[in-house]
């Protein structure tokens, strides 16, 4: 499944990527999204970073088919990989599960704004709700940047 999902700041690329790129904004995020734990590690590299999320996440709100195959909570780690500031790939990997996320994201100007773009190939292995286990991904992942959006709108503000 395809999946696309934008996030509209009024801040310019360069501090959305500062933003993106700082460990404390990243923990932030996670806390809005009440994961269960989150251990967040970033390394700079040149003009961009390295990043990998390792989180518990709570299943409670999937319906009872999907909570079934997740478990009573699952663990998503997220990379991150920035050559430069405007973007790089993402992949999201749920060891034990045979699902697969892995795309790009990417920083475009727009006005004097920001928006960033995500872009991913969400595939669930599982006969039969293969399809809607990807639906619930896509939501989920979606939702979680959404979070992040609320995070981020007010630490732009204050910069």
């Amino acid at each position: 499944m395809k999946f696309r999902h934008e996030l509209h700041y009024d801040a310019p690329p360069a501090a959305v990527f500062e933003m993106l790129a700082d460990p404390a904004f990243r923990e932030a995020a996670c806390e809005a999204q009440d994961v269960i734990s989150a251990e967040v590690t970033l390394e700079r590299d040149g003009s961009g970073f390295s990043l990998v999320v390792d989180q518990e996440q709570r299943t409670d709100d999937l319906p009872s088919f999907a909570r079934t195959f997740a478990g009573s909570s699952t663990r998503a780690i997220q990379r991150e990989e920035w050559s430069d500031t405007t973007g790089g790939t993402l992949q999201i990997d749920t060891p034990g599960k045979p699902s697969t996320l892995k795309g790009t994201i990417a920083l475009r100007p727009e006005g004097s704004g920001t928006v960033e773009i995500v872009e991913l190939e969400i595939k669930v292995k599982v006969p039969l709700i293969g399809g809607r286990l990807e639906r619930l991904l896509a939501d989920k992942v979606a939702a979680g940047m959404d979070a992040e959006h609320g995070v981020g709108v007010p630490y732009l503000q204050g910069r």
